[in-house]
C-alpha cells in the first residue's frame, strides 16, 4: 500500500488520517509536540500508527504524499525536506475535497471569515440541507467526507491551508477582504499574502460562483488574478453591486434587508451578512428563505461579544480581533467613549490607520502584552491616558477605574495572544471571567 504521512496530529491532522486510511492508503501520523489524549485514542483504536515528540524523517521522506497541518511553517527544516525530494505536499482541505462530490462553499479573508461561515452555514442550515462546518472551524472536513452524510460543506479556510490547496475548486469562493496579516509567515512580503488568498479562485471557471467584496482596494487592484470565465458577484457600499450596502439596507436582485432588524450591527457586519446572503443564495437557498431565517442568527463568542454592564459601563470582549483591520471595524462599531486593550504578540503590525478613530474615542488604552514598548511608542502621544501591564486583573481594574456611565471597554487587541494565553479564546474568556469576578461578584 502507497504510505500517507500526516504532520500535525490536532483535528485536521487525525480527521485526515481516518480518510486516508479509509480510502485503503497505509497511514503514519506524526507530530513533533504532544497528542491529545483522545485523538492518540482515536489513532489507536483506527490502527493508524504515529508517534510524538519528533519526526522520524527517512519513514516520512519515503511517502507518496504528505498532508500537512495549516500551524507548522513552511521554512522549518522538514518542510524543506520534502520541497527538496518534490514529494506532493497539501492540506486536509485539498486532500479531503477529492473524495467528496457535495457543494462546497469556501470563505477566505482577513476578518470576519468566522461570522460569515457561521453565518453561510446557518442560512443553509435553516433551508433544511444538510450541512458540514469545517476549516478552521467545527469538525475535521475529512472526518466529514469520510462519513459522507452531507450536501453541502462551508468551510472556512485560512491562508495557510490555501497554501497546499493545488486542485481545490469550491462551487461558491468568498473572498471578504485582504488586510497586512501573518506577515511572519510570507517573508514580510504582503504580497506573498495577496497571492496565497487569491488561490480560492485559482481553479474557477464558469460553473463557480466568486463572491467578493468590491470595494476592497486590494482585491480591487489584483482582480485579474481572477479567471475571466468564473461568475463575478460583488458587494459593495460605492456602485451598483449584486449586494448593495447604503447606510439603511442591503439591497440584493428582488429583495432587501433593513440594517436596522438585522442581528449584527456595524458597518463589516453589513458586509459579512451581505456576502454571506450571496453565498448562501449562489448555494440554492432562496432570498426570503435567508431573510426568514437571518433574525435567529447567534454569532461565535470573542467577537464584538458584550459580558456585562457595571454602573453604566459595557465591556466587550472582541479577542478574535488579531489583526489591525479588525480592530479598526470595531471602533467604527461605536459612538459611546472608550477604554480600549490592546496587546500581545505584534505580527508586524502598521497603527497608523488607526489613528484618526483612536483620537476621536478612545479616552484611554490599556496595552496587555509581555512587551508593550511598540504601542506605547505609537499611542502614547495620542490617547489621553495609558496604562501598560502583563496582567489582566490589573487591566480590568484599571478600566474599573477609569470608566464613567456611558462608556465602553473593549477588549480588541490587534495582536496574537501567545505571550499570556494559549489562544484568542482562552485570552477572551479569562476576559469575560475577569470581568465578571472583579465587576459583578
Amino acid at each position: 500500500m502507497a504510505l500517507i504521512s500526516i504532520l500535525g496530529g490536532g483535528e485536521s491532522g487525525v480527521g485526515a488520517a481516518l480518510l486516508a486510511k479509509s480510502k485503503g492508503f497505509d497511514v503514519f501520523l506524526s507530530d513533533a509536540g504532544a497528542l491529545k489524549e483522545n485523538y492518540q485514542q482515536t489513532l489507536r483504536d483506527n490502527e493508524i500508527e504515529f508517534e510524538t515528540g519528533g519526526h522520524s524523517l527517512e519513514r516520512i521522506l519515503s511517502s507518496q504524499e504528505i498532508i500537512i497541518s495549516p500551524g507548522i511553517p513552511e521554512k522549518t527544516d522538514i518542510v524543506k525536506a520534502i520541497k527538496a525530494k518534490a514529494i506532493s505536499l497539501v492540506s486536509e482541505i485539498e486532500f479531503a475535497a477529492r473524495y467528496t462530490n457535495a457543494k462546497i462553499v469556501a470563505i477566505t479573508g482577513s476578518n470576519g471569515k468566522t461570522t460569515t461561515t457561521l453565518l453561510t452555514y446557518h442560512f443553509l442550515k435553516s433551508a433544511g440541507l444538510k450541512v458540514g462546518l469545517a476549516g478552521n472551524i467545527g469538525q475535521s472536513f475529512a472526518k466529514q467526507v469520510m462519513e459522507d452524510k452531507h450536501d453541502v460543506y462551508v468551510l472556512e479556510i485560512s491562508s495557510f491551508q490555501l497554501d497546499r490547496c493545488f486542485q481545490f475548486k469550491p462551487d461558491v469562493a468568498v473572498l471578504l477582504n485582504i488586510t497586512p496579516d501573518h506577515l511572519d509567515r510570507y517573508e514580510y512580503q504582503f504580497e506573498n499574502y495577496i497571492a496565497s488568498k487569491f488561490r480560492i479562485f485559482q481553479n474557477a471557471d464558469a460553473s463557480t460562483s466568486c463572491v467578493f467584496w468590491a470595494d476592497d482596494e486590494v482585491i480591487q487592484s489584483n482582480l485579474a488574478k481572477i479567471p475571466a470565465s468564473a461568475t463575478f458577484k460583488t458587494v459593495s457600499f460605492q456602485q451598483k453591486a449584486n449586494a448593495y450596502i447604503t447606510a439603511e439596507k442591503i439591497q440584493f436582485d428582488g429583495a432587501t434587508l433593513t440594517l436596522a432588524d438585522a442581528p449584527l450591527k456595524g458597518p463589516h457586519n453589513a458586509i459579512n451578512m451581505a456576502v454571506a446572503m450571496l453565498a448562501a443564495h449562489e448555494a440554492g437557498v432562496s432570498f426570503s428563505q435567508i431573510l426568514q431565517s437571518l433574525p435567529f442568527f447567534e454569532n461565535a463568542p470573542h467577537r464584538l461579544e458584550p459580558c456585562g454592564v457595571w454602573n453604566g459601563v459595557e465591556f466587550i470582549n472582541d479577542s478574535k480581533a488579531t489583526n489591525v483591520d479588525a480592530v479598526f471595524y470595531a471602533l467604527n462599531s461605536y459612538k459611546q467613549p472608550l477604554i480600549l486593550m490592546m496587546g500581545g504578540v505584534d505580527k508586524g503590525n502598521e497603527y497608523e490607520v488607526l489613528d484618526p478613530l483612536v483620537k476621536e474615542k478612545v479616552k484611554g488604552l490599556i496595552c496587555l502584552g509581555t512587551d508593550n514598548a511598540k504601542l506605547e511608542a505609537h499611542f502614547g502621544g495620542i490617547v489621553p491616558q495609558l496604562f501598560a501591564t502583563n496582567s489582566l486583573e490589573d487591566a480590568v481594574l484599571k478600566a474599573k477605574e477609569w470608566a464613567v456611565d456611558g462608556d465602553v471597554v473593549l477588549l480588541s487587541p490587534a495582536c496574537a495572544s501567545f505571550d499570556l494565553f494559549k489562544n484568542y479564546e482562552d485570552r477572551g474568556d479569562q476576559f469575560k471571567n475577569t470581568v465578571k469576578r472583579l465587576i459583578h461578584g
